[in-house]
């Protein structure tokens, strides 16, 4: 389990500052630096940069092998997610689903995409033994 003392890091390409800004503030998220080439975001209790790098966008972006995002442990906290996402008309991925429906790893998600295509993926584990 992490220790409260530490915060996830993770880079990820943009291809514009204020499209990007204007996303991830609209997720909920608060902008803590701005630089000419980079912003970095409390995501959620850890850190994501988006670094100017419009030559590094993938276009056609797939959700595996390469997604990142929330694992909620509380269900009022994934419903308040995905009703933030619907009221602020996020791009929605993927519609909201169920996976192993029916297995012990049964879980709600739900995948956006920010103006770089980079998709983020927002989940709820009905047991949460299956987090890890």
């Amino acid at each position: 389990m992490r220790e409260t003392n530490k915060v996830f890091h993770l880079a990820i390409p943009c291809k514009e500052l204020d499209e990007t800004v204007d996303f991830y503030e609209k997720l909920g998220c608060k902008l803590a630096r701005r630089y000419d080439d980079r912003v970095t975001f409390d995501f959620f209790g850890d850190q994501v940069v988006c670094h100017l790098s419009p030559d590094n966008i993938d276009q056609n972006p797939k959700m595996y092998p390469r997604h990142y995002g929330i694992t909620f442990l509380d269900r009022e906290e994934y419903d308040q997610a995905l009703e933030y996402a619907i009221t602020e008309k996020l791009p929605f991925f993927t519609d909201p689903m169920v996976r192993f429906k029916g297995k012990q790893e049964e879980h709600m998600t739900f995948f956006l995409v920010d103006p770089a295509n980079n998709l983020l993926e927002f989940k709820y584990y009905h047991d949460p033994s299956m987090v890890y």
